[in-house]
């Protein structure tokens, strides 16, 4: 049996949603097909994908290195159904696009890659900036686009947005930490656990919104902007963290295993998606920009820049 692109957006829905029952209603099938689909596609590469809990299932080593190749897949079938023949003659011209750290380190690249493939007369023109500077910018017209996590948004009235991933945020631990063999694990369960806390993109005031909605607090140790900090303390047992998927390797750089667990408590998810001023007159060149990354991350609804 081959594998099939059915089995590719069902694996990638559970992987992001980190539970069958959430994956399969965002796909809007039902739970057997998407348990189906990841059997069937475990069989046809020969290797475990998910480990199955009981609040959910969390991606296997194979599982991780697999999702790249899940997205590139996917993204590859929509390059090729709808291609830059949808804007008729070649783009060609300049785009300023705004990135946030996090996204310019661990979505962009894959992305932008594909694009230029797709443009090579177009020029993007990147500028790192943090979320109050990434919508001033917009605001001002000095970028015609942004790629950022949308969830962090404030201006959302004046600034339009469409989601292109969601990320659930999980528990980092090192391996075969306690937490890790509890049945199921709350906030109040990390209330007294040394706590490595992320700085950077307001990833301490998106912890806080989800920590302030139960009487607990974090114990945090140590602040710092750099993921691969947290990273590594965490692989070598000085704390734990929650952060989302999409930052995550199951080795630190020293070659220490990082293992996850899925939390009982609603931890909101990190989405990164694309944003524009509202009833901006886009250039043909970032118009080209703004549908090409809409349509490589299809959501539900149609999105016009108008």
């Amino acid at each position: 049996m081959a594998l099939t692109i059915r089995q590719v957006r069902h694996f990638i829905a559970t992987a992001e949603a980190g539970r069958v029952s959430a994956a399969a209603a965002g796909l809007n099938v039902t739970q057997s097909a998407v348990t189906a689909s990841i059997k069937a596609l475990e069989a046809e590469i020969g290797r475990k994908l998910f480990d199955r809990h009981s609040n959910g299932v969390t991606l296997t080593f194979d599982g991780q290195q697999f999702l790249q190749r899940a997205r590139a897949i996917e993204a590859s079938v929509a390059d090729a159904t709808r291609g830059p023949h949808r804007w008729g003659t070649q783009v060609d011209g300049t785009v300023d696009v705004a990135v946030s750290y996090t996204v310019a380190g661990y979505f962009l690249p894959p992305l932008l890659s594909r694009f230029w493939r797709a443009f090579p007369g177009l020029t993007v023109r990147l500028h790192e900036f943090e979320r109050d500077a990434i919508e001033h910018s917009l605001m001002s017209g000095s970028v015609d686009a942004a790629v950022m996590l949308v969830s962090n948004l404030h201006d959302r009235r004046s600034i339009c947005s469409r989601r292109l991933l969601r990320s659930t945020r999980r528990l980092w631990t090192c391996a075969n930490h306690p937490l890790l063999h509890k049945d199921s694990v709350r906030l109040a369960d990390l209330a007294a656990e040394p706590f490595l806390m992320l700085t950077v993109d307001e990833a301490e005031r998106s912890a806080m919104r989800y920590w302030q909605c139960t009487p607990h607090v974090p114990n945090v140790i140590f602040r710092t902007l750099s993921v691969e900090a947290v990273r590594s303390m965490v692989a070598t047992g000085m704390g734990i963290t929650i952060l989302s998927d999409m930052v995550y390797r199951p080795w630190s750089l020293e070659g220490h295993r990082i293992d996850l667990k899925t939390l009982d408590d609603d931890v909101h998810t990190m989405d990164v998606g694309l944003a524009w001023k509202s009833k901006a007159r886009l250039s043909p060149a970032a118009r080209a920009f703004c549908e090409f990354v809409a349509l490589a991350y299809p959501g539900p609804d149609p999105v016009h820049f108008d």
